[in-house]
């Protein structure tokens, strides 16, 4: 060896050894260049394509790692942390099928191994393949039945296909590892409220707001339910007050409370409570609370919902309307105008807000809810108890559809 191969043998291993003891100090940003030119000089070493390649996936340069990460997994074919550290990387590039033949090949280099078990699921979760994902699942928490990302990610394929109580049973269990976590407590909460467990779900449903959110929330103390000296500020929590969840939220819970309600301009005229726009001074106001939290706080449940003060503002004429995403049938005279909406005698429509404000003017009104509905309004069909006009289908149903059009015809 002469003297220049043996210098740049001696910058390599110093280069290598000093990215090795940046990375063991998180200082990826200084590793990874030192770790480049290791590379460089050693296109062959699998260990310092492995720790390239593990940098840029710290660095969130996924697309750089890639390369590194593949040919370290050929080079080091017995090392299973080489074909977990690739399938990472492929997964957040969404090459779902390569991450699972990757994590298959680190199965056989370290059986038994929860967490790759449980990567497994996530693969094949998102490669549409429900029940490998569920037995993948099943496997990591056969060696770790504590291991919270499996039970989590168990309980929302098991909800998906109406297991309500083995999803509840993986979260509870995965809630006594983590009993405040809030990403934890608000999926037991809404889980409990969609069968309609209002006294133990709406605890947890405040779990929402721990909860970093594009969410309003004005600068007041929150309200607890206690007896103010000043006046209620109630508001739709959405950011976009304008938005169609903050309209629909506002109309169907501002309801059952001495309260002034934050509202968009388009809702005020409409609405028997006194409004206020947001953006306007809150000065005497005591406390506020989000709308959505008016059930937990003044104890509602399905069969105690304060009524409303229900004002029919209309002239009917033979035109019904039709808020829904459905395909209206031929020969209907139908009405697409939120703002002619008093004039229909009667309404089709989404969980939106044009069905909200024709139900909440005591217009005879047909709400089509999706199988898996917003959990307020409860697992039951047919009548609803939020407001006494309406009848509630599946919206998929399209034979109670079409006999709720036929008995509607003139």
């Amino acid at each position: 060896m002469n003297g220049d191969q043996k210098n740049g043998c001696g910058l390599c291993c110093n280069n290598f050894v000093c990215a090795v003891r940046s990375a063991a100090a998180g200082d990826f940003v200084c590793a990874e260049p030192l770790l480049a030119q290791v590379v460089k000089a050693r296109p062959n070493s699998g260990q310092a394509l492995h720790l390239l390649g593990q940098a840029r996936l710290k660095l969130g340069r996924f697309a750089e790692a890639r390369e590194p990460l593949e040919r370290a997994a050929k080079f080091l074919p017995k090392e299973a942390a080489a074909q977990v550290n690739l399938a990472g990387c492929l997964s957040v590039l969404g090459d779902h099928a390569a991450a699972l033949a990757a994590l298959d090949r680190a199965q056989r280099l370290k059986p038994g191994d929860a967490a790759i078990a449980h990567n497994k699921g996530r693969s094949l979760e998102a490669l549409s393949r429900p029940d490998e994902a569920e037995r993948a699942y099943d496997e990591a928490l056969s060696i770790d039945h504590r291991l919270m990302p499996s039970l989590s990610a168990r309980a929302n394929l098991l909800e998906k296909r109406g297991d309500w109580m083995g999803a509840l049973t993986d979260l509870e269990m995965a809630l006594t590892s983590r009993p405040n976590d809030p990403p934890l407590r608000l999926r037991r909460g809404e889980l409990l409220l969609r069968q309609g467990d209002w006294l133990r779900g709406l605890g947890d449903y405040e779990a929402r707001l721990e909860i970093a959110a594009d969410r309003y929330t004005p600068d007041l103390p929150r309200w607890q339910g206690e007896p103010l000296a000043g006046r209620l500020l109630v508001y739709p929590e959405q950011a976009d007050i304008e938005s169609d969840a903050a309209l629909r939220d506002t109309l169907m819970l501002a309801r059952g409370v001495e309260a002034m309600v934050q509202c968009a301009p388009r809702l005020a005229k409409w609405l028997s409570m006194p409004t206020i726009g947001r953006g306007a001074a809150l000065d005497g106001f005591a406390a506020a609370a989000p709308l959505r939290s008016l059930p937990h706080l003044l104890g509602w449940t399905l069969d105690s919902l304060p009524p409303l003060d229900l004002t029919r503002r209309a002239e009917p004429s033979p035109r019904i309307g039709w808020f829904t995403q459905a395909d209206p049938p031929a020969g209907i005279d139908i009405e697409r105008n939120p703002d002619e909406l008093t004039r229909c005698r009667l309404v089709f429509g989404d969980d939106a807000w044009p069905a909200h404000l024709a139900a909440r003017l005591g217009i005879p009104t047909i709400v089509l809810l999706p199988r898996l509905a917003d959990w307020l309004w409860g697992p039951r069909l047919g009548p609803s108890p939020w407001y006494p006009s309406v009848e509630i289908l599946v919206a998929d149903d399209a034979d109670a559809l079409a006999s709720k059009l036929n008995t509607a015809s003139p």
